[in-house]
């Protein structure tokens, strides 16, 4: 959240130094000036429309560790468990080990990076490579953090926040505790997931 926060300050200044430039340059140079200040825009509202998921990030790991997985499905063509056509990752249930939660990459604007390491039977192994192991916090039920590996494999890095549609709140989208235990929902409704409140009402 920091980091998103001197990004934005950074890209903020550069808007101003540019705009300045711009005004007080002749109108030759201006105009190489006014491509800095598009970029910059453009940069600016990349980390504004970050800050809410970098909450909600940050809400997860306060509440799951992160954990380091090998070999998980993923895919690219829709899953053949949902309706929705995203790229997917499937998942463990926390409880039932044996069953695999589809876990969506829904469409927003630092999915690509992931696209092109997802990958297809054309895509360069080192790509591939990227994000195995797999950075993973949260559950996949509700809510959950991913990120790659770092260089020295010490740190994660590319945070990217997942979530089930049924955990959003959003109008007209039933939730869903998908049979978790009292503790386990009480757990994700604290890291942002929104729950039935009959599940609630069950860890009280």
């Amino acid at each position: 959240m920091i980091a998103i926060a001197g990004r934005l300050v950074g890209w903020l200044a550069v808007w101003i130094g540019s705009l300045f430039l711009i005004v007080a340059t002749p109108r030759w140079i201006g105009w190489l000036f006014l491509l800095l200040l598009i970029y910059a825009t453009f940069r600016a509202v990349l980390q504004l429309a970050y800050i809410r998921p970098s909450i909600y990030i940050q809400r997860v790991l306060w509440h799951y560790p992160w954990q380091l997985l090998s070999d998980v499905p993923r895919g690219r063509n829709k899953h053949p468990g949902v309706q929705e056509d995203e790229m997917w990752l499937e998942l463990p249930n926390p409880e039932e080990p044996a069953e695999q939660i589809p876990l969506l990459f829904l469409s927003g604007m630092r999915t690509f990076w992931w696209m092109r390491r997802f990958g297809t039977a054309r895509t360069k192994p080192e790509l591939k490579a990227e994000i195995e192991p797999l950075w993973f916090a949260g559950d996949p039920r509700f809510i959950a953090v991913i990120a790659a590996d770092g260089r020295k494999g010490e740190a994660p890095k590319r945070l990217h926040l997942l979530y089930q549609l049924t955990a959003t709140g959003r109008r007209g989208i039933e939730p869903t505790d998908w049979n978790a235990s009292p503790d386990a929902v009480e757990r994700a409704r604290r890291s942002g997931a929104h729950v039935p409140d009959v599940a609630r009402s069950r860890t009280s």
